[in-house]
């Protein structure tokens, strides 16, 4: 991974850009930073994900006006770099896996999130095809007095269960992994998007049992409950899941 001093030192308009803080991500380098002493993100792409950089740039351009998710500033395509605002607040998997979060929050940060992804999937429908949000882990997202959707690099046209089943994934296997209390608040969550977009959740069990899976080629060492757990939901559903763990 590229060290944002790098960039800094090497191009001249970024020589006033002072790092705060390096955030967490898997592909690109990426801080909060204060320029001309305000407060933003910046976003370094490695050079092969010049694609993925323009579908956040996107995202971020038309939406941000209607959902909660950054304000984009600059883009920077000669550099491949995102400039965009900062969003204050809790991460929402330490929110939703810290054990001295009351449950009744937990509850509703789910119904929050559900209510995230239903708009999400409204502002950005055309004609019957959706744009989705794409890695929907907990970890892109924080929590204020809002729920604010982060890193957009992996959008696309699909289906918003894709999006769904991906976000039960990481409520149900961020540690602690497959308890009683994620499966009560993975349904809650489900319920909830249903409520808002009854129409957009089918065969929604196997679609988790497959997310599940994927989560494999990053976590090669929680392979066997990851697996024990795909085939179980796969071969039961999801509800009944539920009740067998409870």
């Amino acid at each position: 991974m590229r060290d944002i001093a790098e960039l800094i030192e090497n191009v001249s308009k970024y020589k006033d850009t002072i790092v705060q803080i390096r955030l967490k991500s898997k592909k690109n380098t990426v801080a909060y930073v204060t320029m001309n002493e305000k407060p933003r993100v910046l976003k370094w792409f490695v050079p092969g994900l010049k694609k993925q950089m323009k579908a956040e740039y996107e995202v971020l351009k038309e939406g941000s006006t209607k959902l909660n998710i950054p304000t984009m500033h600059e883009i920077d395509e000669e550099n491949n770099v995102l400039i965009m605002g900062y969003i204050s607040g809790e991460n929402l998997c330490e929110a939703i896996n810290d054990e001295k979060t009351p449950t009744s929050e937990k509850q509703k940060l789910m119904v929050l999130l559900a209510k995230w992804f239903a708009d999400f999937h409204d502002h950005f429908k055309t004609e019957g095809q959706f744009r989705i949000r794409g890695d929907p882990t907990l970890r892109n997202f924080i929590f204020n007095d809002k729920i604010w959707g982060v890193d957009f690099e992996e959008s696309r046209m699909g289906v918003p269960s894709e999006d769904i089943a991906g976000a039960c994934a990481s409520i149900l296997s961020t540690d602690p992994m497959f308890t009683k209390e994620k499966f009560e608040l993975c349904k809650l969550f489900l319920e909830s998007y249903k409520k808002l977009a009854p129409e957009r959740i089918k065969n929604i069990s196997n679609e988790i049992a497959y997310a599940l899976l994927e989560k494999i080629q990053w976590r090669p060492r929680d392979e066997e409950i990851l697996r024990k757990y795909s085939k179980i939901i796969k071969q039961q559903g999801l509800d009944k899941v539920v009740s067998v763990t409870c």
